[in-house]
């Protein structure tokens, strides 16, 4: 077994650079509960966001997402990677070590979120998990709850797993268990949301907008903020994978406003940050309402607020070693069989072009003042035209 690549925990520099973006955006959002946020949910957070500089729309960036499996014990309506069967050619046990040792040599990749699929249903996860452990990764999983009771969470902590992310789609058991397609799945994520809180592992709810529930989100919010909850990921359908079914329950332009306005408004009494996936346009709305449009405070943000990180410091692995820049952006930069994890992460040109998005970007995203700090969602635009540097159908900050 290698030695460990990096240190579990941050140094004292690299927590300070982490702090910074929260306080910038607990300043332009009014957080009144910032403080309470210091005190009762900062420590557990450190090893999560793990030194970070500055926020995305998928979290902070610099970490890798790896959907260890294809198989689901549920069928979502809206599950991008089409989740349910086996996938064809998944990694295998040696591969997939293969593949952690090549995530832990990128400086700047101190997490691992396993995903799928339901990642507790590979045989292997535990070997897996402990292994980025031993490589000094902070691992992370994303779980739709159900396989997660308190002998389960402790276990996942031995393993390393700084954060259970559980996915729940919204408070009423009934339209939850319609979006996962299963009875009583509303109950095993609540038993899983307890689980992790006794074995004092960050909580994250996931929670993906979309027709079904868009009118029940606040409520999710209040749930998550009540349930202690650390993090909020509230995702924008996008129309890919299952989701691309029910297409017509992915928000509209205006409902991406009120989306927007609504998480800027709970999130100031709420100790739980919430931040949008698939919605890169909140943080430039943050700063236009701000009116920060030029000048020194633009210039921060730019090094704050990262947008759409999709090839910017996030990265997708698919279960059969795919290199994807986003779950919503399905094209493949290469695949780790054919080409180290580390070459295909640097120099493929997918990865170039996203990173160079402030003279690629087209129509208005390429045009409006904001594209470093939002970018517009990479995903929307490619599922909605199949061009990746298109503009974002659904945004409204140009026209403001």
């Amino acid at each position: 077994m290698r030695k460990k690549v990096k240190p579990f925990y941050d140094p004292p520099s690299l927590i300070l650079k982490q702090f910074g973006s929260l306080i910038f955006m607990a300043y332009l959002n009014g957080w009144r509960k910032f403080p309470s946020w210091i005190i009762n949910h900062a420590f557990k957070s450190i090893p999560v966001a793990n030194g970070a500089w500055g926020m995305g729309c998928i979290g902070y960036p610099g970490h890798p997402a790896w959907e260890v499996t294809g198989s689901c014990n549920l069928k979502c309506v809206h599950c991008h990677a089409s989740s349910g069967n086996l996938s064809e050619n998944e990694l295998n046990t040696n591969e997939a070590k293969k593949l952690i040792e090549e995530i832990a040599s990128i400086k700047e990749f101190r997490t691992l979120v396993y995903t799928g699929g339901e990642p507790l249903v590979r045989n292997d996860i535990f070997e897996l998990l402990n292994y980025s452990k031993s490589l000094g990764m902070a691992n992370i999983i994303a779980t739709n709850g159900t396989l997660i009771d308190e002998k389960m969470a402790f276990k996942l902590k031995e393993s390393g797993v700084v954060c259970i992310a559980i996915s729940l789609d919204d408070t009423d058991p009934s339209t939850h268990d319609k979006i996962r397609n299963k009875k009583g799945a509303f109950e095993l994520a609540i038993r899983a949301i307890e689980s992790t809180k006794k074995a004092k592992i960050l909580l994250q709810i996931n929670t993906t907008a979309m027709s079904y529930n868009f009118n029940h989100i606040a409520e999710l919010i209040d749930f998550a903020n009540k349930n202690e909850a650390e993090i909020m990921l509230v995702y924008q359908l996008v129309t890919v994978g299952r989701g691309e079914s029910i297409g017509n329950a992915a928000l509209k332009k205006e409902e991406n406003r009120k989306l927007i306005e609504l998480i800027l408004e709970k999130q100031k009494d709420s100790t739980t940050i919430i931040e949008p996936v698939a919605d890169p346009q909140y943080w430039a709305y943050l700063l236009k309402k701000n009116n920060i449009e030029d000048g020194y405070l633009l210039q921060i943000s730019e090094k704050l607020f990262y947008g759409c990180s999709a090839g910017r410091g996030f990265v997708y692995i698919k279960s059969n070693g795919d290199v994807w820049p986003c779950p919503f952006v399905e094209i493949s930069a290469g695949n780790v069989r054919k080409k180290s994890f580390v070459e295909i992460y640097r120099n493929s040109e997918i990865f170039r072009n996203l990173r160079n998005r402030e003279n690629l970007l087209e129509g208005n995203c390429g045009k409006c003042n904001y594209k470093s700090i939002c970018g517009g969602c990479r995903g929307r635009a490619y599922a909605s035209t199949g061009n990746y540097l298109s503009e974002d159908p659904n945004c409204f900050i140009y026209s403001l």
